[in-house]
């Protein structure tokens, strides 16, 4: 009853000392430092890389309006970040209303810029005028130079507070953002510390990130920089972007000193579209190019400095470059004024909305020699194989939040999809000579992946409609396991019919299933889907698996908790083994991506150590060259007899039931590579090389590759 009382006691207090005096305001960049989460999305390396970018958008801005063709961005060694730009160079003139010069208005001053209302930038990647002065904020150390009517212009802040560090005048070196610094009490200065040629201009910032607002851990990520530079050069043409790590940090490229990239294209997005492909090519790179026109209310600043809404008339620019291939993976990246939307918007939904309504016209007009039927194309049919850029550029476009991920300006779907529409069924129904084969074979290559989505929900539907008492469909040729539990089961791939009987007597048949394979199956990454699901061999591992195919693979539907590669230990092997991570890889990645293929690792030779009297002599298995040497050195010091000559395995049919058992398929004994999938895009390169159908790549890789190869370990 006493804590009752109290609690009720201390809640009448505090209602009545609630007054507007505890109502707090946070004037400028303090909101900035209280909720950073909101501006930047969070504090980590993503927050951290989302300041730099803030940084670079503005230099790019300059590029899209025609006035700048070179940026460079420098991770200094000492912790801080340069980025320099012979862009126009900020306003260093005094701004009417708030009396301050145009650089401390951008850099302290939440919402100001000249982003708003369309005088100096038609399409600019900064919107809100937010940027600048959010990264300043954020910075322990903010310096920023600025060249224009042959001088250079100066201005350092410290948390978003202009003012003079100690070491103004000293080297660039002497920096640090810990030197003593003195804050304007009165009216702000910008200094000018140089003369530059007339007609140079540029801007140049350094910051140093607080590290009292960012996490200890976050750290500038090189990778994700280089992969962004590189995606701007493509998106703005003519632009030089230079990358340069002087960090020196422990296993990157720049660790032995200082490491430059440069990224410069001349192609556009038909060069990023096919810079993006992951797969051989059905079409070319088309580019579907157009404008259109919206008008909308937005509130704009009259002479007096109120805001009045005025109706004004947008222009929106689409280009969209496609590209379809021959695999099913999808690639549909998306801008809006060179900034990355990568959770698409109006833009994209008005970019699928065009694709569906043609290509359903396109099968409906050619319905008779594709055999079409009374079956509808889905969007998944289309995207299957694409890959695409589309970027739309505009003034002022409403966006999901300072992240800027989303676009939200609902005008430009329609103005996009008329585009792509006109465009794409223009290319479609073109009746040159030239342009008639790629429609021709793209359609074909859409109602195949309509025919397989459907066969694989019949498929799948049947398999559900199947009760105890109907017969398996699952090939002949496999061998069963009894167990259905899936996390415990085991399906091993043979090679060969000898090391299928092999293995038969060598497995545990509770848990452990085989399918023999005969020699090297198609290699996929040159195939079609069309062709892949002819080849007996692949459909046979697909069927036995029960997942399905491309996009059409159910992971929890997988028959087997293991699946395990087991080809006997020479070149053939190594090639077997290989055609077949190509399958996994190409058509049923997730089964690679959770853990659940595995490499067997069958032994290369048996060493018999001599026992004396009537003691049965013991067995030694290697699984390299140099560890069998090391295994004789090891039993020659110690004085053991080995019987000769050793016994080489060339292939699994070798071994003998107990052998095979002991050495490979036991789980108690065995040794299993498990194929892991860390670098997705790595791995697409890697396979693209090795089993592409770009021969003179793969010829270049094993000539600069061959004085690495140690010729002992080849089967002669």
């Amino acid at each position: 009853m006493a804590a009752a009382t109290a609690k009720k006691t201390a809640s009448s207090i505090s209602a009545q000392d609630y007054t507007a005096h505890h109502l707090q305001v946070l004037e400028g960049l303090e909101a900035v430092r209280k909720r950073p989460g909101m501006y930047i999305g969070s504090t980590d390396g993503r927050g951290l890389m989302h300041c730099l970018w803030e940084i670079i958008d503005n230099a790019v801005d300059e590029a899209l309006a025609g006035a700048c063709d070179h940026i460079a961005v420098v991770l200094m060694a000492d912790g801080s970040v340069e980025v320099r730009d012979n862009g126009r160079g900020i306003p260093v003139d005094i701004e009417p209303r708030s009396g301050l010069t145009g650089v401390e208005l951008v850099y302290t001053k939440l919402h100001a810029g000249g982003k708003f209302g369309g005088g100096s930038y038609t399409a600019s990647g900064g919107l809100h005028g937010v940027g600048a002065s959010v990264v300043n904020a954020l910075s322990s150390r903010l310096d920023v130079e600025v060249d224009r009517g042959g001088r250079t212009y100066a201005m350092s802040f410290r948390r978003g507070e202009p003012g003079a560090f100690s070491d103004a005048a000293g080297a660039e070196g002497a920096k640090d953002p810990e030197h003593p610094f003195t804050a304007y009490d009165k009216g702000s200065e910008l200094l000018v510390v140089g003369r530059v040629k007339r007609g140079v201009t540029g801007t140049r910032v350094r910051y140093w990130a607080d590290r009292q607002i960012f996490l200890a851990d976050a750290a500038f990520d090189y990778g994700g920089l280089v992969s962004r530079a590189r995606q701007t050069a493509f998106l703005v043409p003519g632009l030089t972007i230079v990358v340069r790590d002087e960090r020196r940090l422990p296993g990157t490229a720049g660790e032995e000193g200082p490491h430059e990239e440069v990224f410069s294209y001349d192609g556009g997005i038909s060069e990023f579209c096919e810079f993006l492909a992951p797969d051989a090519p059905v079409t070319d790179v088309w580019r579907l190019q157009g404008a259109g026109t919206f008008t909308e209310m937005v509130p704009v600043l009259d002479r007096n400095g109120h805001m009045v809404s005025t109706e004004v008339e947008r222009e929106c620019d689409v280009d969209v470059a496609v590209r379809w291939g021959t695999g099913y993976d999808t690639k549909v990246v998306s801008f809006v004024n060179i900034i990355a939307t990568p959770k698409g918007g109006t833009h994209i939904a008005g970019f699928e909305q065009a694709l569906l309504k043609v290509f359903r016209k396109q099968l409906e007009l050619n319905a008779r020699r594709l055999k079409v039927g009374n079956d509808k194309i889905d969007k998944e049919d289309i995207l299957a194989g694409l890959t695409a850029v589309v970027t739309v550029r505009l003034a002022e476009p409403q966006f999901e939040g300072q992240t800027k991920e989303v676009l939200g300006t609902s005008a430009v779907r329609t103005i996009v999809s008329r585009v792509v529409e006109q465009e794409l069924t223009a290319r479609m129904t073109s009746t040159k000579r030239g342009d008639k084969a790629e429609p021709a074979a793209l359609l074909d290559k859409l109602v195949a992946e309509m025919k397989s989505r459907i066969s694989a929900r019949l498929h799948k539907e049947t398999q559900r409609r199947k009760n105890a008492l109907e017969t398996s469909t699952l090939p002949a040729k496999l061998v069963d396991c009894r167990s259905n539990d899936v996390e415990r089961s085991e399906l091993f791939i043979v090679e060969g019919d000898s090391a299928l009987g092999t293995a038969k007597l060598a497995r545990s048949s509770d848990f452990q299933a085989l399918l023999p394979i005969r020699g090297k199956i198609l290699n996929v990454q040159k195939a079609s889907v069309g062709d892949m699901l002819k080849n007996a061999e692949c459909a046979a591992i697909i069927q036995v698996i029960g997942a399905g195919s491309g996009r059409t693979f159910d992971l929890d539907a997988a028959r087997y908790g293991k699946v395990v590669i087991m080809t006997d230990a020479d070149v053939d092997g190594a090639h077997i083994r290989t055609l077949l991570l190509t399958l996994f890889f190409r058509y049923m990645r997730p089964l690679v991506e959770a853990g659940r293929v595995y490499a067997a690792v069958p032994p290369l030779h048996r060493i018999e150590v001599v026992n004396a009297g009537s003691k049965k002599n013991e067995l030694i298995y290697t699984y390299s060259e140099g560890e069998m040497r090391r295994t004789l050195a090891s039993l020659s010091r110690r004085n053991r007899t080995v019987k000769q000559p050793l016994q080489r395995y060339k292939g699994l049919g070798e071994m003998d039931a107990d052998q095979l058992a002991e050495t490979t398929m036991d789980p108690r004994h065995r040794t299993l590579r498990k194929v892991t999938l860390s670098d997705g895009e790595a791995a697409e390169r890697v396979f693209e090389l090795l089993m592409g159908n770009d021969v003179a790549p793969r010829k270049d890789f094993i000539v600069e590759s061959g004085a690495e190869l140690d010729r002992e370990r080849i089967d002669a």
